[in-house]
């Protein structure tokens, strides 16, 4: 016999080793169920604004962005969103609609306000990307 009982084990158990981390891995790698809040089942949420404010975003960029701090009506949990476009007409205790929108610039920011529903108006004098912004045609 050409390898001894010493080898045969040694290989053995590098081999088993090699196995179990695979077993590990494939533990790690099983998929875990992504549970919705309650606040996330719907596309569109209703929420009164808390606080309107200005933010200033992360590095690179420069500016100061206007945010609303709301509760939703539902099941009153707290929220940050955007306000789109130029100039607003929101202050505390207004109605508006918003949707889940991350904005990448703005820390915790994950929601953004629909213009032109409730009490947000539209952005006037808007002439291209009007769907965006809530503006109307003129005919």
């Amino acid at each position: 016999m050409i390898f001894s009982n010493s080898f045969l084990w040694l290989y053995f158990y590098l081999l088993m080793a090699s196995f179990m981390s695979l077993i590990s891995i494939a533990k790690k790698m099983k998929k875990t169920r992504f549970n919705l809040k309650k606040s996330d089942e719907t596309p569109q949420k209703r929420v009164v604004c808390l606080r309107v404010l200005t933010i200033s975003p992360k590095k690179p960029n420069s500016a100061n962005r206007p945010i609303i701090k709301a509760n939703t009506i539902k099941n009153k949990t707290k929220l940050t969103a955007k306000i789109p476009g130029e100039s607003h007409n929101l202050q505390q205790h207004s109605i508006v609609l918003i949707k889940s929108a991350r904005v990448r610039d703005l820390i915790g920011v994950r929601y953004a306000a629909i213009r032109g529903k409730f009490d947000l108006l539209p952005v006037s004098n808007r002439k291209t990307s009007r769907s965006c912004y809530g503006a109307k045609s003129k005919h």
